[in-house]
């Protein structure tokens, strides 16, 4: 059996977040209730809007990170052990920051996280910072990741998607970059290799999307032309990935891949122009 949480809008537009089960990873039961946060301090435990989970396992623990609302868009963080009760955790950062998605284990004894600072406007900074923790509280050791525009297909920002995927080669991660068209953002699926001890160096980085809207669910929605990485599901005998990935912020996609394919697409187009039209899945 298979658990997640979702951010499910209500017909007022107002961002919640809830649990869902699935027996086959493909049709899954949402439930009717938001996800139930205890043990916060009073001061941030009023809900105002959350949006973007990610979910990252971590020895026992199953730890949920989101943009949560307090006086602005930070990142929220709850720990879980049944998808039933969530352990509200301190906020990581002060207003604004988005995007953020755990390592899914300590890396040199500390909680490693991704995020994307930015400002109270729609996130004009762009680039992936790393923090880290030792007691998941407090956060810093910060260092810069990767910037926006190294291609046609991030020139406006970039953030974090799924939890990276611990590979031989180092830390898979699927990222989504943003461009500006005359008609609109478009959000595409990037791939980079993180070193495995030293994850805010990037080792290759692909210079062509891996996914970029084509099908009419990701082109038409509440928010047209997105393709934005939530989580995965691995293989661990077959190497084979599940990704799965918004559309127009309206539906959830799902993509297959291996390890080794997309791995070896990344280094084989490393710092490549945006002109190679080939996706590395689909």
């Amino acid at each position: 059996n298979y658990a997640g949480v979702f951010r499910c809008d209500d017909t007022n537009r107002r961002m919640r977040i809830h649990a869902a089960f699935s027996v086959d990873g493909i049709k899954w039961d949402i439930c009717e209730e938001d996800f139930k946060l205890v043990g916060a301090d009073p001061e941030i435990a009023e809900w105002v809007y959350g949006y973007d989970p990610r979910v990252a396992k971590i020895d026992d623990k199953y730890y949920v990170t989101w943009c949560n609302g307090y006086h602005g868009p930070t990142i929220g963080i709850a720990w879980t052990d049944d998808f039933e009760t969530f352990h509200q955790l301190e906020n990581a950062f002060i207003p604004f920051n988005r995007n953020a998605v755990l390592f899914p284990r300590k890396i040199n004894g500390m909680y490693t996280l991704l995020s994307r600072p930015s400002d109270s406007g729609h996130t004009p900074f762009g680039d992936i910072f790393l923090s880290q923790s030792p007691d998941m509280e407090f956060w810093g050791r910060h260092r810069h990741v990767m910037s926006k525009g190294s291609n046609g297909g991030e020139s406006v920002k970039i953030g974090g998607g799924a939890a990276p995927i611990e590979t031989s080669e180092g830390w898979l991660l699927f990222y989504h970059g943003v461009t500006g068209t005359c008609n609109g953002f478009v959000y595409s699926i990037g791939g980079a290799i993180l070193d495995k001890d030293e994850p805010s160096k990037v080792l290759y980085r692909c210079g062509n999307f891996l996914l970029t809207p084509e099908k009419w669910y990701e082109e038409r929605g509440f928010v047209p032309n997105v393709c934005f990485p939530c989580a995965t599901l691995q293989d661990a005998d077959t190497g084979r990935i599940a990704l799965y990935y918004g559309c127009a912020d309206s539906y959830v996609g799902l993509a297959f891949t291996t390890v080794d394919e997309v791995v070896d697409y990344i280094k084989t187009h490393d710092n490549a122009g945006p002109t190679d039209h080939e996706v590395g899945i689909r």
